[in-house]
């Protein structure tokens, strides 16, 4: 079993494990006290009380924070009545030193378990000390006001990406902003910066995954600011080191000040950087990616600043889901066109196969791709550049055995399976949608080898010199490194993704409904298509032209709760829904009017369950009707992402008056005020246009939770600037 290095001792074959949340120590400009509750006594210190608060560290242990003087045992006290303290929160107070009061803002946050840790840094900067940037409210107001203006304003993550970096120059003042994007392997390429123009670029540098080791991410999910005032500071120590009476060291996961690793202040020296400032942005709870400001000499930001920063972060990651689900909507649209074109297919020519195939560029455009291939009752059939036919059965094969249930995709088949190398020439990039539950049915796209140049920020495979990591490590060159990539194809979006799994959706729809049309129309192969329709994850009932129950499949047993000899006609199928009688009325009107119908009904239970219902007319060749088939969607998702779209209206109208109440004073504050909403509900617009009922709700949930917490720092900003 590895162990994990603590910190400090790690070097570059084990810093993936490396325990930095254990720094036992924190960077110089501010100071550290661990208290202990209720008593309020300080139970650990950091080294550097000497100098900031005038006190040696070992008088000050067992001490009360009154000990001090000033009001700070006072503000720690009203804030330490809060159940949820594990993210900190901010205040201000007076302490005594040397027989005069001198003013600190800080942190407070409980780790659980442990200790209250109260972070302390001065607001009067010594004489040569760290240039620190402070913002008048009204500046501040106006910086965010602009910045939530023309970040709301974006209309893709290109955009996006160059207005945040912007934004967040203008705004802090560092030399150099980048915005830093994880790919899926973990990777980081800069997709946008803004810099001094002395300095060079570093736009569409990669950066490998190892760069940022697994528990450095987990830290950036976790606490979303993190700042370095001077790469070359001197730590200061916790006095004593460990937790009194345990041997657990304080988990400093949380705490605004905790010293960083070595080997990541080597790495920042290798590239010249002095000072940074890094805003994590998540995406539905992962690390989409970073804003990353750097520089080239001691730096610091008041806390208000650091608010302000994290503020956008929410308004960043906010309309990153409103630009994805945008993206999402169009999938929507280009799948019902499709959806369409294949049905008319399947009325005039009985065979939607034919017509899925026929024009290439409508099948692989959407998806860039330049071959596909359909796996459909054992026949295999092609369209663009694609292997033979014995690689294609041969790529079945795999993908049957590790692809899943739904969707398999991979952007190097070589890669994941050397014996398929044969492949690459054509399809080195595979997305793989499953038709059937039962049978080896797919529907794939194909990328042909694209040969890449990738541009590294140095050589990621440089290795050390006298096996010292602190002499050269392997990022010590940073000039741009090129690095030609074979056997792999483009990687595939996740709009592209979407698209796919919505087509394969669309398609098991369709097939749904053809064998439902064979079952009336083709009894000799009623066994062979029973499966197919039975095993459907689609709602299906199928009747003949006297309303009769021929057919109900597993799925609306399932959601009905009965049998089918329960379900005689469609009578007895109206008696489920709450208004039976509305539905009998919908089910008549089809024998007279011979017309489809769409709508909704609600099936009667416990909780009822709202359904979408699609009734269509089968006519036979002398114009009769052979039968009706009806097919049922839970709507339960739709009507949830719904009351969320309505009940996040309804927050934002409550936060209104809170919001508008911290912004009265200045025309900026009121634009401010306007701004955050507006940017709120414009998210809110554009992430239920999606119609993507799995996906609606929870964004939507997600965008509320956002925008109180844009409420509380917009509080806390307005609550440090005005004094």
């Amino acid at each position: 079993m590895k162990t994990s290095p603590a910190f400090g001792q790690a070097d570059l074959t084990n810093c993936e494990r490396e325990l930095i949340h254990l720094a036992g120590s924190v960077q110089p400009h501010g100071v550290l006290l661990a208290v202990r509750e209720p008593s309020f006594e300080v139970v650990q210190a950091s080294a550097n009380v000497v100098e900031l608060l005038r006190r040696q560290s070992g008088e000050l242990l067992e001490r009360p924070l009154r000990w001090l003087g000033g009001n700070l045992e006072d503000q720690v006290r009203v804030i330490a009545q809060q159940d949820d303290l594990d993210e900190p929160v901010p205040f201000r107070c007076r302490l005594s030193l040397g027989g005069s009061d001198a003013e600190f803002e800080g942190v407070v946050h409980r780790v659980p378990g442990q200790l209250l840790v109260v972070e302390l840094e001065p607001l009067d900067t010594p004489p040569g000390g760290v240039a620190v940037l402070e913002l008048d409210g009204d500046t501040l107001a106006q910086h965010l006001g602009r910045a939530v203006q023309r970040l709301s304003a974006a209309s893709s993550i290109g955009t996006l990406s160059d207005a945040v970096v912007k934004c967040f120059r203008e705004m802090t003042g560092y030399d150099r902003v980048m915005v830093y994007k994880f790919d899926p392997d973990g990777h980081g390429k800069i997709i946008a910066e803004a810099r001094d123009p002395r300095l060079e670029s570093l736009l569409g540098h990669h950066y490998p995954a190892t760069d940022i080791p697994q528990r450095a991410r987990e830290l950036y999910i976790r606490n979303r600011v993190r700042l370095l005032v001077d790469v070359d500071y001197a730590a200061a120590g916790l006095v004593p080191r460990q937790v009194p009476g345990s041997a657990a060291e304080l988990d400093m996961s949380m705490c605004t000040l905790r010293s960083m690793s070595p080997l990541h202040l080597q790495y920042l020296r290798n590239m010249g950087v002095t000072a940074t400032l890094v805003v994590s942005l998540v995406r539905e709870g992962q690390l989409w990616g970073l804003v990353a400001c750097h520089h080239y000499s001691p730096y610091n930001l008041r806390f208000a600043v650091r608010a302000a920063a994290d503020l956008l972060s929410e308004v960043i990651a906010t309309r990153i889901a409103a630009i994805d689900n945008y993206a999402y909507a169009q999938v929507a649209i280009q799948v019902r066109r499709l959806e369409q074109r294949l049905i008319e297919a399947t009325s005039t020519e009985g065979d939607w196969r034919l017509a899925l195939l026929r024009n290439p560029r409508t099948l692989l455009q959407p998806l860039d791709a330049t071959g596909a291939a359909l796996f459909h009752d054992d026949e295999v059939l092609s369209t663009g550049e694609v292997p033979s036919t014995p690689q294609l059965r041969a790529l079945q094969q795999w993908v049957q055995t590790t692809g899943g249930d739904r969707l398999f995709h991979c952007s190097a088949v070589e890669r994941d399976n050397p014996s398929l190398a044969s492949l690459t020439p054509t399809a080195s990039g595979v997305i793989a949608v499953k038709l059937s539950a039962d049978r080896p049915d797919y529907l794939m796209w194909f990328r042909k080898e694209q040969l890449l140049t990738v541009t590294w920020a140095g050589d990621p495979a440089k290795p050390m010199v006298a096996n010292n990591p602190m002499e050269l490590s392997p990022r010590r060159s940073f000039a741009a490194w090129s690095e030609l990539v074979r056997g792999t194809a483009l990687p595939w979006s996740g709009s592209e993704l979407a698209l796919a799994r919505a087509i394969g959706a669309s398609l098991i729809d369709i097939i749904v409904q053809v064998n439902a049309v064979r079952l009336l129309i083709a009894e000799h192969q009623l066994s062979k298509v029973r499966g197919t329709v039975g095993s459907s994850n689609e709602a299906v009932i199928v009747t003949d032209g006297h309303q009769r129950t021929l057919f109900a499949n597993d799925a609306f047993l399932r959601l009905s709760g009965r049998t089918r000899e329960a379900l005689p006609d469609l009578a007895a199928v109206a008696g489920l829904f709450t208004q039976p009688q509305a539905a009998q009325r919908v089910f008549d009107a089809l024998v007279s009017d011979c017309q489809p119908w769409r709508g909704e009904f609600e099936m009667a239970g416990t909780r009822p369950t709202p359904l979408s219902v699609r009734a269509e007319v089968v006519p036979a060749r002398d114009g009769s009707v052979l039968g009706f088939i009806l097919m049922f969607d839970d709507l339960t998702e739709s009507k949830r992402a719904l009351r969320a779209r309505e009940h996040l209206e309804a927050s934002l109208s409550q936060a209104a008056p809170s919001l508008a109440a911290f912004g009265s004073g200045s025309r900026e504050n009121d634009e401010l005020v306007s701004a955050i909403l507006a940017s709120a509900s414009l998210a809110a617009m554009d992430i239920a246009d999606g119609n993507m009922a799995p996906t609606v709700a929870p964004m939507l949930e997600e965008l509320e939770v956002s925008t109180r917490r844009a409420t509380t720092l917009y509080g806390r900003i307005r609550g440090f600037t005005q004094r």
